[in-house]
């Protein structure tokens, strides 16, 4: 696997990576192409897609982690998985899907590795305060992204993956060994942070607006 990591140069500059993903979306339907010049051994290919694909996995590793180093690693290691794995992917659904996965089962494993179990007792630590909620889905996409690196470990990889990415409670379970019941309560606290953090970050926000988590 080590071949492609000197493949994967490109650092993606943090605020930009939507910028990026645009100015290449319109080359997707040449995923079939690049994906059979990777596999015929064309050194080139390797690179396009991840120029392609970077921008926005990048998005979906800095979801997941505590900050853009981790994000960063995960990344690398997202990518040299899918250039391994290459060969398996059968086009019998969206690439990028598939793509996406194996980003979210690196960042899942990443977090699993350190350990970084974080109880809900453990939260007395953290300040309440109380307010207005606002939708995290109307903040700027980089405002959005920061404010979810910041929960707990535990308490974010829970709501990326049953409010971002769909994942059900028994799913959630399986893949961090919990137990349904926790991960609805990791979910509830978790939006209860979100609230209380957009409240006093964005304390100007129009009293009589009111969204839900």
């Amino acid at each position: 696997m080590s071949k492609y990591r000197c493949l994967l140069p490109v650092r993606i500059i943090p605020g930009n990576y939507l910028y990026f993903w645009g100015k290449y979306r319109g080359h997707l339907k040449d995923f079939r192409e690049i994906i059979d010049a990777c596999l015929s051994g064309d050194h080139r290919a390797p690179e396009k897609l991840y120029s392609i694909l970077a921008p926005k996995m990048y998005g979906v590793c800095l979801r997941y982690a505590k900050d853009v180093h981790e994000a960063e690693d995960n990344l690398q290691e997202g990518f040299v998985t899918v250039f391994s794995k290459l060969k398996d992917f059968r086009h019998e659904g969206s690439f990028e899907g598939w793509v996406r996965r194996i980003m979210i089962n690196v960042s899942l494993d990443s977090f699993r590795k350190k350990q970084q179990l974080m109880y809900v007792d453990e939260l007395k630590k953290l300040d309440s305060a109380t307010g207005e909620e606002e939708a995290i889905s109307h903040l700027p996409v980089e405002e959005m992204i920061k404010v979810i690196q910041e929960l707990p470990p535990r308490y974010r990889m829970v709501f990326n993956m049953y409010v971002l990415e769909g994942f059900n409670h028994a799913e959630i379970s399986k893949e961090l060994g919990i137990s349904e019941g926790s991960s609805k309560s990791d979910l509830s606290r978790a939006r209860e942070i979100l609230r209380n953090k957009l409240q006093y970050q964005y304390s100007d926000i129009k009293k009589n607006r009111r969204y839900s988590l």
